[in-house]
């Protein structure tokens, strides 16, 4: 049996694929790396943010899961969230050992979660 290899990919379900690939471009400032009628897919620092609309409906029975993407000034990416419309889900919070979290509600409702931690490198 393997162990675990580390966090590869997070799919948020969303109502309009479309819509929702719009909105993600401009946030992560870049295009998908796969496009489709089905599944969107951006490459963010080695790791996939997905976008799926039959993930929709298993939303519900992944409450109080947040995955956090890295940033290195986490206040100037709240405010840039924020002027993109999303909805501040938690304020800046220092958990402890220079390490600060926030998170969003996107459009569809999805948590997207924001850490700095200087323990972790980000290239």
């Amino acid at each position: 049996m393997g162990h675990l290899l580390g966090l590869r990919s997070v799919i948020y379900g969303v109502s309009n694929l479309a819509e929702a690939r719009d909105w993600y471009q401009r946030l992560l400032e870049t295009e998908p790396y796969f496009n489709s009628e089905t599944y969107v897919g951006f490459n963010v620092g080695g790791f996939e943010l997905g976008l799926n609309p039959d993930a929709r409906s298993a939303t519900s029975r992944a409450d109080g899961v947040v995955a956090y993407w890295g940033v290195d000034d986490i206040a100037a990416q709240v405010e840039r969230v924020n002027a993109l419309g999303a909805r501040q889900h938690s304020e800046i919070t220092d958990v402890g050992g220079g390490v600060l979290m926030s998170a969003f509600l996107d459009p569809d409702g999805n948590i997207f979660g924001l850490i700095q931690n200087p323990h972790f490198c980000i290239e």
